[in-house]
């Protein structure tokens, strides 16, 4: 495996892939590998000819300094994982390399769809993403790129970059994964104590409850309600946003028409915000297809 830490011979090392006729599959991350980004390099594996993993924590996308410094890192941990699970490459670069002048004064804005959600929670966090991801696009070339579906909101921001831009990607959604108490894996949740690892459990449970009130026939309204009075029972829990949407607008579903449904919620849970989604579809009306 190749460990990569400049720009200029990251670019020559996957265009010369290209030139073999190697199909090149890119995975971004931000280190602290898990079993989720695993995933990801299994899927681009199954699809491509070249794995490519990246490992840079964006400073741009951490409105708050606390966070950016509190994110984990172990890069020797995460090559010797990226290593055994099979990737052929990896380009970790530092703040310095990737922002050699310092913050760029040239910014991708990613629109309406960044604006919801986390969006509006957190200002400046998808202009961030947007920049690094169009900057590692660049560098990368003519790829696939891998994201897990946890990030759902991201997932579909980045295809809107990718469509609005016509950068030469195919954008690929890789199912979550969970632990067997069904927590969406995050690398935010190694920074969970002992007491707020059970109460994280709240995000998938309040995801199922909302599932459950559209499988009885309730309204979108009615199972935003249910999800956020599940994450509610926990004083470890300060729930941000539980909302049912429709997964290309990630805007309320159209009423009368028949299609799937997001349901997203967002919390902190002592000191970590953790995000979670769930899918789901409803009939015209807004009740659940049977």
């Amino acid at each position: 495996m190749e460990l990569i830490a400049r720009r200029s011979e990251w670019r020559a090392l996957l265009a010369a892939h290209r030139r073999a006729g190697a199909r090149v599959g890119l995975v971004p991350t931000m280190g602290a590998l898990h079993a989720g980004h695993l995933s990801l390099v299994e899927a681009a594996r199954g699809a491509c000819d070249v794995v490519a993993v990246t490992i840079f924590v964006n400073p741009l996308q951490f409105g708050d300094a606390a966070d950016l410094t509190a994110y984990p890192r172990d890069l020797e941990a995460d090559l010797e994982a990226a290593a055994r699970a099979g990737v052929d490459a990896v380009f970790a670069p530092s703040a310095e390399e990737m922002y050699p002048a310092g913050p760029p004064e040239t910014v991708v804005v990613p629109g309406p769809l960044a604006s919801l959600l986390e969006g509006r929670s957190r200002p400046g966090h998808f202009e961030g993403v947007a920049t690094v991801v169009t900057k590692l696009f660049s560098l990368a070339g003519a790829c696939s790129a891998f994201f897990g579906e946890k990030d759902f909101q991201q997932l579909v921001v980045v295809r809107r970059i990718v469509g609005d831009l016509d950068l030469p990607v195919s954008v690929v959604g890789c199912p979550i994964v969970r632990d067997e108490d069904g927590l969406a894996l995050s690398s935010r949740n190694r920074r969970l104590g002992t007491a707020e690892r059970p109460a994280a459990r709240l995000l998938y449970r309040s995801l199922e409850a909302g599932r459950r009130v559209l499988e009885s026939g309730g309204t979108p309204e009615r199972a935003e309600q249910e999800m956020w009075a599940v994450l509610a029972t926990d004083d470890l829990v300060r729930p941000d946003y539980a909302a049912v949407v429709d997964p290309d607008s990630l805007r309320p579903p159209a009423g009368g028409t028949a299609g799937p449904v997001r349901l997203l919620v967002a919390a902190e849970v002592g000191p970590v915000r953790l995000i979670d989604n769930l899918a789901a579809s409803l009939a015209p009306g807004g009740r659940p297809i049977t």
